[in-house]
């Protein structure tokens, strides 16, 4: 059973920051080669100069579809598919507008969608793959003002499965991660709210905030071949969110 991932090429979306950032820097320690994807260059230079040779900077924003499938085929290969690009506009439902509605949907599910079709087709080419897309406890579950969030990780989980389902007799395996609150960029704003942070911690058993590093073994793990028998899986690193 190894977690090591040496001499593979592992595309990560979202690699500029947070989540996707602390993917690819995990990943590289496992010894995979990075394919690092933003649509900010400065970020994906200073992952590369953080991890080393092992990161190949791709500025692509994968709500363009063309590029993104461009970008994929004229890889030489692809044994590991993470995506972590994604975003949170929270709103109360009688309240969202059509312009954050459309924007969750474009990037958390059709974008996770095309990028995972075009990994996809070079995975069954070669027989094997492993892909990991980034969920969320909201997948799981509801929470106010999370209305489209809820409704983009539910969609996220949904093609997790159909695509395990779907991909299995070609040896390409499909899992989601799902963690709770996680201090990132993207959480900052709400969890500088004094009440709201307290609240969360309430509803997390272990009674606290993720931290990046509590979400990217999983990851490792379902990327390497210690998960060898695991598809159509969400592992919810969510401090016992969901349990309840």
């Amino acid at each position: 059973m190894s977690f090591r991932l040496d001499g593979r090429v592992a595309l990560v979306t979202g690699a500029g920051r947070g989540i996707g950032r602390g993917c690819a820097c995990a990943l590289a320690e496992a010894g995979a080669e990075i394919v690092a994807v933003s649509r900010s260059r400065s970020d994906l230079e200073r992952l590369a100069r953080d991890v080393g040779d092992g990161v190949r900077p791709a500025v692509c924003d994968v709500t363009d579809s063309a590029r993104a499938r461009e970008l994929i085929a004229g890889l030489e290969r692809v044994d590991v598919l993470v995506i972590a690009a994604g975003a949170n506009l929270p709103e109360p439902l009688l309240e969202v507008r059509d312009e954050h509605l459309d924007t969750l949907l474009e990037l958390n599910v059709r974008a996770a969608f095309v990028v995972l079709q075009a990994a996809a087709r070079r995975m069954v080419e070669a027989g094997t793959g492993s892909i990991v897309l980034l969920s969320s406890q909201m997948g799981h579950v509801g929470a106010p003002r999370r209305s489209v969030y809820c409704t983009t990780k539910h969609a996220v989980e949904g093609l997790t499965k159909a695509a395990a389902v779907e991909l299995a007799p070609s040896g390409v395996r499909v899992n989601a991660v799902a963690p709770t609150f996680v201090e990132t960029p993207m959480t900052a704003p709400f969890l500088a709210d004094a009440s709201f942070r307290a609240e969360v911690e309430r509803q997390i058993p272990l009674g606290r905030i993720g931290r990046v590093e509590d979400v990217v073994g999983a990851v490792v793990y379902l990327a390497s071949d210690a998960s060898a028998l695991v598809t159509g899986a969400s592992l919810r690193v969510d401090g016992g969110w969901t349990a309840r």
